[in-house]
């Protein structure tokens, strides 16, 4: 059987790696409690399976768990998560002195199909933010920003709903966005944009008052948004002019990048908007646009 005293241990190492995770490189709560999730699943594993810890797991041992994991149809993406949660794990153990070898250094992640981006198309956004009608009051104009900020600027939905009144400057016409592990970057207003939250921030201030919360969306009641507030706003009014099959914050942001590199922007520069840490998650953007010239050359070529 398993001693308390390996079992007490592995739970100090957990907890020691989560703290690092969630103050050492400021990931989000969310991202922690998966990574603590997984660190669970596979201790339980070992412990049924064989009668161990994963101090002393062996890469076959992973394996095998691995192995299980897509035996029941879990997709490569979840897999190669729990695989990026082990990895930072042990690495995490070898830094600090408590293991000698890792033990993933022989798992090889598997292959994840690329799938293109869903993203609405220019005129059904144009058409949505131009010529839908929005109510004029609070509720109107706040929903109306939430649109316009998602797709004029691309930012994630954890970073729209962590927005004050503090990284907005009008007289710039720039947002200070803080994105993951605490990163920050400008990302541009464009005229329209200003305009709404100009609107929205006097009426905002004409119904509430000075915000206490320092948040710039919030609900009616005067609380800050929470996602699935913000999810329910995008999936309603994309709904009223779109057909694709997903209808969340993140098609906006695709949206925002598709057809910002469609309209010829430098693939560097809309990395930079992102907020992606490298170029590999820019260029999947970049197949859109591939589809794109097939599609036009499909029509106009006489041999096509």
């Amino acid at each position: 059987m398993i001693t308390l005293a390996k079992d007490s241990s592995f739970i100090m190492q957990t907890d020691d790696f989560l703290h690092y995770l969630q103050y050492g490189k400021r990931y989000s709560s969310h991202t922690v409690s998966g990574y603590k999730t997984d660190l669970k699943q596979f201790s339980d594993y070992l412990k049924d399976a064989f009668n161990t810890t994963p101090q002393q797991a062996t890469s076959q041992q992973i394996r095998n768990w691995l192995s299980g994991l897509v035996a029941v149809k879990l997709s490569a993406k979840t897999v190669n998560r729990k695989i990026s949660s082990l990895n930072s794990f042990y690495q995490h153990l070898s830094k600090e002195g408590k293991m000698e070898t890792n033990p993933m250094a022989k798992v090889t992640p598997p292959k994840i199909p690329r799938k293109l981006p869903a993203y609405v198309s220019a005129t059904n956004m144009q058409t949505l933010i131009e010529d839908f009608e929005f109510s004029h009051d609070f509720k109107g104009l706040r929903d109306k920003l939430i649109l316009e900020t998602f797709y004029c600027t691309g930012i994630r939905l954890s970073e729209l709903t962590g927005l004050k009144h503090t990284d907005i400057s009008l007289s710039k016409g720039a947002i200070r966005v803080t994105g993951k592990g605490n990163k920050e970057r400008i990302v541009p207003m464009v005229e329209e944009l200003k305009s709404t939250l100009a609107q929205y921030l006097e009426e905002k201030k004409r119904l509430l008052g000075n915000d206490p919360t320092g948040y710039i969306f919030v609900t009616d009641k005067g609380k800050k948004v929470y996602p699935k507030f913000v999810y329910r706003v995008v999936n309603f009014y994309l709904s009223t002019n779109t057909t694709v099959s997903k209808r969340s914050p993140h098609v906006l942001r695709h949206s925002f990048a598709t057809h910002m590199l469609n309209n010829g922007a430098d693939i560097n520069a809309i990395k930079e908007l992102l907020g992606h840490s490298s170029l590999s998650a820019t260029e999947v953007y970049t197949h859109n646009t591939v589809e794109k010239i097939k599609s036009v050359y499909k029509q106009a070529h006489p041999k096509a």
